[in-house]
């Protein structure tokens, strides 16, 4: 027996089916070369992303602001938790946690060692989804949908991260607005629960900010537009937010498939201006979901910004830095 080819020329069947079976082979190959690298490799490369952004008041001395986000932590993930301990040496003089910290009902511990002296430093935080309830296993077709239904884990120790963020001396920003001074700036923050599941009171912390600060900053965990466009009318100079884990699944040459919120891809992380004068900043966040522990094209990162005065002809800077050696997680 024999079969034609598409240029005419007859071949073998035999030599026919053996070329297709080596091409599906190669195919699996790559799609399993690919998985491994996205789960193990990928997954735990950690990074941390330095921008330099020109928001202060000016005259006002530079600031130095970590950004951590979407930790998602469980208890066995010790690279994760190594790395992130080490963040300390960077001598932040403000750290800026926008929420999911947690993956698991018994994660706490696990936060608290892994930001350790951090906690000493000025610090303000939001919580997000994550920390109110567990991950569940979803349709990942969901994500391509910003109105779907919105289903919950079970309940997750949120009150007891909390205590222990504010018994070390972080502020929660909540529906409320805090005034401190850092490093000789005079910081007015105020921030919002989860907009992405409508826990959002904007109204709590609404009206012009303190005019006298040096910089005035908003939290948030997912940046959806409405709240933006809030901070944004009200006078903030910064908006700090993460959720979109920098659309976690990207592709070379074209970025993130999804946000995961209303925001559009183009302000999928990094720093972004939102209006005339505020700018934004979306941390690509530091983990996953335990039932989708895969990145590609976008390494998990905290961000170090150097905050700077305004003044004419400013531009940001954003550059990302890998860690000397890639780090492997099993778990």
């Amino acid at each position: 027996m024999h079969v034609d080819n598409p240029l005419g020329r007859v071949l073998p069947s035999s030599l026919t089916s053996s070329s297709a079976a080596r091409a599906i082979a190669g195919l699996a190959g790559a799609a399993a070369a690919g998985l491994v690298y996205s789960t193990v490799i990928e997954r735990n490369a950690f990074t941390l992303r330095h921008s330099t952004l020109a928001v202060l008041e000016p005259g006002a001395t530079p600031l130095r602001v970590l950004h951590l986000s979407d930790l998602h932590m469980t208890p066995n993930q010790r690279l994760k938790q190594a790395w992130v301990s080490e963040l300390e040496s960077l001598e932040p003089d403000l750290v800026i946690n926008t929420g999911d910290n947690l993956a698991h009902p018994q994660a706490v511990p696990a936060v608290i060692q892994s930001l350790g002296g951090l906690l000493s430093r000025p610090g303000l935080f939001v919580f997000g989804s994550n920390d109110y309830f567990g991950p569940r296993l979803k349709n990942p077709l969901q994500y391509f949908k910003t109105d779907h239904t919105r289903t919950f884990g079970e309940p997750l120790p949120w009150q007891d991260l909390r205590a222990a963020f504010t018994e070390r001396g972080w502020l929660d920003a909540t529906h409320t607005v805090r005034e401190l001074e850092v490093g000789g700036v005079r910081v007015v923050a105020a921030g919002v629960d989860d907009p992405h599941i409508e826990r959002d009171r904007y109204d709590t912390i609404a009206g012009r900010p303190n005019p006298l600060a040096h910089l005035r900053l908003g939290l948030t965990h997912s940046p959806e537009p409405r709240v933006l466009d809030r901070f944004a009318a009200d006078g903030y100079d910064l908006v700090m937010a993460g959720h979109t884990h920098g659309g976690q699944l990207c592709l070379p040459f074209f970025g993130a498939l999804v946000t995961n919120c209303e925001i559009d891809r183009s302000r999928v992380k990094g720093v972004s201006s939102w209006g005339s004068t505020m700018k934004l900043h979306v941390s690509a966040g530091l983990g996953t979901s335990p039932f989708a522990p895969a990145r590609f094209c976008c390494r998990p990162e905290a961000s170090l910004l150097t905050l700077t005065p305004v003044s004419h002809g400013d531009a940001d800077f954003d550059e990302e830095h890998s860690l000397p050696q890639l780090a492997t997680e099993l778990s």
